[in-house]
């Protein structure tokens, strides 16, 4: 990137470290961030600067939070009895949208993925462990993502957190709402007809 002016360069490279963007797509924001007035640029700046300053992850269950602990580990009305685990705090979020889920979370911050080097220690599983004992629970919902990495995580945590719950549940797969089963991939497919259940 020697042809860009050394500032360019710097934003183009910055940009393509984050996740989904390449090099065109980096110089095509690098670009479009020149073009726009100097406080719209100074704002996006103090946000990210912010972000880093002012963010932490809640003590109790790792979301992401500016008050610790966060404000759903500080709510008198949310259900102990229940605890669903997540990937990432965007998990959290997600299901949180839905308002069908009134307990408490406890965020894993990754997935096992053994091909790149992530084990048990290096999630929030030594953390969970230590919150169950302290905080008895009646069921364990696991909410890991759909992937190869989700469903072994998903696996490890269901033999291992077995003494801590009556029962520990994983949430359904299959068909989205408004799919069709023509366009279907086999494995949402075989997942679907897995998890089925009577009318």
């Amino acid at each position: 990137m020697a042809y860009y002016p050394e500032p360019v360069a710097r934003l183009i490279e910055a940009l393509q470290r984050l996740p989904g963007i390449g090099p065109k797509t980096a110089q095509r924001l690098a670009f479009f961030l020149l073009k726009r007035p100097a406080e719209e640029v100074t704002t996006l700046a103090e946000s990210l600067t912010q972000l880093k300053a002012l963010i932490v992850h809640c003590r109790i269950c790792f979301n992401v939070t500016q008050e610790d602990p966060c404000r759903i580990c500080r709510d008198p009305g949310r259900d102990g009895r229940a605890l669903c685990v997540v990937e990432e705090p965007n998990d959290l979020l997600a299901i949180e949208r839905t308002g069908e889920f009134r307990g408490r979370y406890h965020v894993l911050l990754g997935a096992l993925s053994p091909l790149d080097g992530i084990g048990p220690e290096d999630i929030k599983v030594r953390e969970l462990l230590g919150r169950l004992e302290r905080e008895p629970v009646e069921e364990i919902i696991l909410a890991t993502n759909p992937s190869v990495e989700g469903e072994a995580t998903a696996l490890y945590l269901g033999k291992l957190l077995k003494p801590f719950a009556e029962r520990i549940t994983r949430i359904a797969r299959g068909l989205p709402v408004g799919g069709d089963l023509e366009y279907a991939d086999e494995v949402t497919l075989s997942k679907a007809l897995e998890g089925r259940k009577a009318l």
